[in-house]
């Protein structure tokens, strides 16, 4: 099992970045690949970015695409998500995951869940 805290949230205008952070307990981190979803009240859960356990390997929700990273640092157990040109679409509740699927391109694979971090983005 893995317990995953976000961090990094705020308030941030148009145009400005603003990186996030999950830190995973336990000593099996690279055995998980990891994701970052977001949420905005009364629409599903959208997924945004993904890695590889390795961290060699990611993908991206096509409105993210060349504005957000998805990074991961193994020996620190933890997933990084570098967001870049903020838009106020952006602003939502931010949530990392983990799996043990090799299926992590895929939101209903992912078992473990962080408790959130806001992001709000000002026009």
């Amino acid at each position: 099992q893995v317990q995953l805290v976000e961090s990094g949230g705020g308030l941030v205008q148009a145009g400005g970045s603003l990186r996030l952070s999950c830190a995973a307990s336990g000593r099996t981190f690279n055995s998980y690949a990891m994701g970052w979803f977001r949420r905005v009240p009364e629409k599903e859960r959208q997924f945004v970015a993904a890695i590889s356990m390795s961290g060699g390997t990611t993908y991206y929700e096509d409105s993210v695409k060349g504005r957000f990273t998805i990074s991961r640092d193994n020996a620190k157990g933890t997933v990084y998500l570098q967001m870049n040109s903020l838009k106020p679409g952006d602003t939502a509740v931010y949530y990392c995951a983990a799996t043990s699927s090799s299926y992590y391109y895929l939101s209903t694979e992912y078992h473990y869940w962080g408790q959130g971090t806001q992001v709000t983005v000002s026009s």
